[in-house]
């Protein structure tokens, strides 16, 4: 018997499986959480070489995105459920209109210089009674396989995860839902479900199997390595530096817990508002000053998702659960086409709070061995943070140099003048206050941002090494180090 009119996902898969086990909350999430990182992996791969310019897969997700990679959020259409999508109590609630098909909530794009392409993107809402309200599922649809993953939360406090490639399993997976699109939008099913039919049921090739086994076996393992490197021992300066021991990262503390909630809470509604300005955006008869209002809106949207993100991410480092903030999920990677990305950011952060900045760059930058899918956001949450602490009219400077089989990334500033020669004497430090383990709030300025300890560790999660050191004539430096890959260290080490 099923708990509702309508089998939820859990129940078409456990139906179909001999065994789905009740597991501890945090187990259950780890195996979500590792099975999601290797389904990105996995899209990744699987989409390498095709062009962006069409949509080559969908994704039905709840309760929020799942991916964050350019190229799948490019590639991807997205599709996402919840039961709380019109909470009149939300920031700023919206009705779909009825002319409207859904798919077109985030389809447009945001700027005229294009520098960010908006997610196909769209919200659908459940009914209030039903069950599937409380799990978190994705189904994948593409050209090469189809997949579904649940994570379920029962009544009695367990949790249970379980995926399948089984075409037949998937199928009935997406009637289920369909069938709820039918139910709550009516109006949208048709053009759903021939979405759904571009992609086949077909049974997926053995190689793309055994191809996500190989990246859930990695997952899997790195999850292990980062926790074992959480409550390890570290190096002098980090234990010097870092009076929030992980040494006790396995058990939960409650102002993790709290921040964890938090950051997802933040940043589901300010979603929301994002998708709605986007679609805004997408209309031809606004006045130019509405449309400069509305970006305005999307780029606060913006960053403040990043800060939500960025801290979410902290706070399951600290817990030991992430499967994205290991040391061994380092890749070779081209820091010149992070900073093309990245500078134009930081300089308008800069310029909002009245500030400078002036990038110094080699004439070449070697490749740097780090995290990709993280360095920008951590980046940019540190120079975002630096900004916010510095008085009107200062000056920062930023100059990436090699050092040895390292890369120097330094961050100086220079008080209320733009001629690093001739900087003043800095103001008085600002004054920050602990909120719990991996916040610090400044009273000044009102900022809420991750201490120095937790920014460490996201440094050192991606394979750098963060520095903050106060000087005489300079203020608080900061000095970042990311490794350099091993063919250019040499090369490196030749010149110096």
């Amino acid at each position: 018997m099923y708990e509702w009119i309508l089998p939820s996902l859990n129940e078409i898969l456990t139906e179909n499986q001999s065994s789905v086990a009740e597991c501890s909350p945090g187990k259950a999430e780890r195996q979500w959480r590792v099975s999601l990182a290797a389904t990105e992996h996995l899209l990744l791969n699987t989409l390498a070489g095709t062009s962006v310019d069409t949509t080559q897969g969908l994704v039905l997700a709840a309760p929020a995105p799942l991916f964050s990679q350019l190229k799948l959020t490019q590639s991807l259409q997205t599709v996402t459920f919840t039961a709380k999508p019109f909470n009149p109590l939300a920031l700023m609630p919206f009705q779909m209109p009825d002319k409207m098909p859904a798919l077109d909530y985030a389809n447009a794009s945001i700027n005229e210089e294009n520098e960010e392409v908006a997610p196909h993107e769209s919200v659908l809402p459940l009914l209030p009674a039903d069950p599937l309200g409380a799990e978190q599922f994705c189904l994948v649809f593409t050209d090469k396989f189809r997949l579904v993953l649940v994570l379920a939360t029962h009544k009695n406090g367990k949790k249970t995860f379980s995926f399948s490639f089984e075409p037949e399993v998937v199928q009935q997976a997406w009637r289920s839902l369909g069938t709820r699109v039918m139910l709550a939008n009516p109006e949208f099913f048709a053009h759903l479900d021939a979405l759904v039919e571009q992609y086949s049921p077909v049974a997926p090739d053995y190689r793309i199997m055994n191809q996500f086994s190989q990246l859930l076996l990695q997952e899997l393992t790195e999850a292990e390595e980062t926790r074992e490197w959480g409550i390890g021992t570290r190096d002098k300066e980090d234990k010097e530096n870092n009076p929030c021991s992980m040494s006790n990262a396995q058990s939960q503390n409650p102002d993790v817990e709290l921040l964890q909630a938090f950051a997802h809470e933040v940043r589901t509604p300010l979603t929301t508002i994002r998708t709605m300005t986007r679609l805004l955006l997408k209309r031809q008869d606004l006045d130019r000053s509405v449309v400069d209002r509305l970006k305005v809106i999307d780029h606060e949207c913006t960053e403040q998702i990043d800060r939500m993100e960025l801290l979410f991410k902290a706070a399951e480092l600290e817990t030991t659960a992430s499967t994205k903030s290991s040391k061994t999920q380092l890749t070779p990677m081209s820091l010149d086409q992070v900073l093309q990305q990245s500078i134009p950011r930081w300089e308008q952060a800069a310029h909002r709070r009245n500030l400078t900045l002036n990038v110094v760059l080699p004439q070449q930058l070697p490749t740097v061995v780090s995290n990709p899918m993280m360095l920008d956001q951590v980046l940019t949450g540190l120079i975002e943070n630096f900004t916010r602490s510095l008085p009107s009219g200062s000056h920062i400077q930023v100059q990436v140099i090699p050092a040895g089989d390292q890369l120097k990334l330094q961050l100086s500033p220079q008080f209320g003048c733009k001629d690093s020669s001739k900087a003043a004497t800095p103001a008085t430090p600002p004054i920050r206050k602990a909120l719990g383990q991996l916040l610090m709030f400044q009273p000044e300025t009102g900022t809420i941002s991750l201490n120095i300890a937790a920014t460490k560790h996201l440094f050192q999660a991606i394979g750098g090494k963060l520095i903050v050191r106060q000087r005489p004539h300079y203020g608080e430096v900061l000095t970042i180090f990311l490794p350099l890959e091993v063919s250019n260290q040499h090369k490196s080490g030749a010149k110096i």
